[in-house]
């Protein structure tokens, strides 16, 4: 691995095209677990491995030994990142316009009404916008970024975390599956996806979350724990 070969790192990033050649070749195991992720995202596996080598390169010239890593820690997110770009902007995964400018215009509205020490509810919001409640949740948690696994959750234990629910003892000393993760919750449907984010990003508990989804406190419970088992079994293969 590129770690046990500094020497070969030194060489790529003076620009030697065979010495970045190789670093690929001794790096494919890793480069291969992080595009995994995104296979059957409607992007061929043979360009997913391509855009994986264009992040892999980035890190090469990027890398610093100050930073205090290890390469192939600081690879994965730039690997993950070079694909999630494309995926963002060229690929199947895209937010619509009209989703967009609702997202702004909410943001705007509720930034106003905090100024004066308010706290709108979704059904105001839906109001405010006349819109569903369910457009104002999908608006909103489409301007969020990628739901951060190690978040605090609403538990009664203070420090539990979503990677807390469905990692077990193996992948916890895995450093690529603790980075790549939080990706699984991007293959989830909507509603899915919906719960995950406000149970464990925005600490909502499942009774709050059945009354703005219009669904029982039951359905929301029954949800989410298929979505940890589903989680914890791609996590785990």
């Amino acid at each position: 691995m590129i770690d046990d070969n500094l020497a070969l790192l030194m060489m790529a990033q003076k620009g030697d095209e065979d010495a970045k050649n190789e670093l690929i070749n001794q790096n494919y195991p890793l480069i291969k677990s992080v595009i995994k992720r995104y296979v059957n995202k409607g992007v061929e596996y043979d360009d997913l491995f391509q855009l994986g080598c264009v992040g892999f390169v980035k890190a090469i010239n990027n890398f610093n030994s100050n930073f205090g890593v290890k390469f192939s820690t600081y690879a994965v997110p730039m690997i993950a990142g070079e694909v999630k770009r494309f995926l963002r902007d060229d690929g199947s995964v895209k937010v619509s316009r009209a989703l967009k400018s609702l997202s702004i215009q909410i943001k705007k509205y509720v930034d106003e009404m905090e100024q004066k020490g308010l706290k709108p509810s979704i059904k105001e919001l839906a109001q405010k916008f006349c819109v569903e409640e369910q457009e104002i949740v999908f608006a909103m948690d489409s301007a969020l970024y990628p739901v951060s696994l190690f978040s605090q959750t609403d538990s009664e234990d203070a420090q539990s975390c979503l990677a807390d629910c469905i990692e077990d003892e193996k992948s916890a000393e895995s450093v690529i599956d603790h980075m790549l993760l939080k990706q699984l919750i991007e293959g989830l449907n909507e509603r899915e996806r919906k719960i995950i984010i406000m149970r464990y990003y925005r600490d909502k508990t499942q009774s709050e979350i059945a009354k703005m989804m219009n669904i029982s406190q039951v359905q929301v419970s029954r949800i989410e724990n298929k979505v940890l088992e589903k989680l914890k079994k791609e996590f785990t293969t």
